[in-house]
């Protein structure tokens, strides 16, 4: 049977992105999204937040930590991922992640243009997308 695992967040950051590296260099950012949604709730409609992680890897994370900060308004695509783990006092812990392969910059950062792209080109406010995130070992995750 065939896996499909792909989604599409829009929303607004929650923090300012957290920028770390491995061991063996390679980048990693981590971002907070918010997620409004419009329900009922008996005659009248009101907004409800969705919280979730998004991971970033790579030069796009780089270009996440420099050009985007928390309040601002960004598109995320990527796939769910399960990281699972022991904590020190035994207890199996894990955590549902979005793994971004796409950030779209949305609005405009202070004094930047409107739609700015990572790394300040002009392509629409897209990152350049990665080739995917690189094996980690436990070892090498900072946190």
């Amino acid at each position: 049977m065939a896996s499909f695992n792909r989604v599409i967040l829009m929303g607004n950051l929650t923090r300012d992105p957290e920028l770390r590296y491995t061991g063996n260099g390679t980048a990693v950012c981590t971002l907070g999204l918010a997620v409004n949604r419009r329900v009922k709730k008996g005659e009248r409609w009101e907004e409800e937040a969705s919280f979730f992680d998004i991971v970033v890897f790579g030069k796009t994370a780089e270009n996440s930590a420099e050009y985007l900060a928390k309040g601002r308004p960004v598109l995320i695509e990527g796939e769910l991922t399960q990281r699972r783990w022991e904590s020190q006092d035994g207890q199996k812990r894990s955590k549902i992640e979005v793994v971004a392969s796409q950030v779209r910059f949305l609005g405009s950062r202070p004094g930047g243009a409107k739609g700015e792209a990572a790394g300040g080109g002009g392509s629409g406010g897209e990152a350049a997308p990665d080739e995917g995130p690189p094996p980690i070992t436990d070892d090498e995750i900072p946190f």
